[in-house]
């Protein structure tokens, strides 16, 4: 483990040490690309419940490899079912990964001027393509896998600035540093970004299907019937009408 990981694991040990109550707050790992929707069923389980959450933000390859190393999360919202599964098979999950949703990949710029649409990516006035680093977020492996089927993937790779999550591959749109990038749906139709610049949603047939999974973490000394709760209430009907006014898929 480096020294970098040890410092960061101290830090939220001591985070939500501090943070924890009689109610035994829970802790909740959760993939960039669910930020917004995850904030919002987040808000909704505390007012039925009382219970409170503590949301800790990142890619989804970055969370797992921190939950492997002793981070003390309850649930884990990550963006594919690879990472859970990879959690589960480590005797670190109480029971295998559900999926949760189904996502969805847009191509966002925030020029007014700019009107997305893959080819455009080749455009000699195109730059910056922001991108998820597809090594650790599951819709930066899906842009790639378009950019692929559309055969231009030689053509603009080294246009590409890869985000260390969609949280910083959103940044670098938002800031115009990237004329364009690749995001999930759940950001562009969230509450903060509906409506800022333009974007597409890309043919759901050129990428790998986004199966979006959940696993709850064993963890010595706690209370697990929280965190139960929470993972139960994510398959509620309220919070499948959350993820779906988020751009999400979601089974009946």
């Amino acid at each position: 483990m480096s020294l970098k990981t040890k410092i960061l694991i101290i830090v939220i040990l001591l985070t939500i040490s501090c943070k924890q109550t009689e109610d035994d707050t829970i802790t909740i790992a959760t993939a960039a690309n669910m930020q917004f929707p995850i904030e919002a069923i987040s808000e909704a389980f505390t007012t039925h419940t009382g219970i409170k959450n503590d949301l800790i933000i990142g890619s989804s390859g970055k969370l797992t490899a921190q939950i492997k190393e002793g981070a003390p999360y309850d649930i884990f919202v990550s963006a594919n079912m690879k990472y859970p599964e990879e959690i589960y098979r480590s005797g670190l999950a109480v029971r295998p990964p559900e999926i949760y949703g189904y996502g969805q990949l847009v191509l966002w710029s925030m020029h007014d001027s700019i009107q997305p649409f893959v080819t455009l990516l080749a455009n000699e006035n195109i730059h910056h393509i922001a991108i998820a680093n597809p090594k650790t977020a599951p819709y930066g492996e899906a842009a790639i896998e378009v950019l692929k089927h559309y055969r231009i993937y030689d053509t603009i790779k080294e246009k590409l600035v890869y985000g260390e999550s969609i949280a910083q591959t959103n940044q670098f749109i938002m800031s115009k540093s990237s004329e364009i990038g690749f995001t999930a749906k759940s950001i562009v139709l969230s509450p903060r970004m509906k409506g800022k610049g333009n974007w597409v949603a890309l043919d759901k047939k050129v990428y790998q299907q986004i199966d979006q999974g959940v696993v709850m973490i064993k963890q010595k000394n706690r209370n697990g019937k929280n965190a139960q709760q929470f993972y139960d209430f994510l398959f509620s009907k309220e919070a499948k009408k959350i993820l779906e006014d988020f751009g999400y898929l979601v089974a009946e």
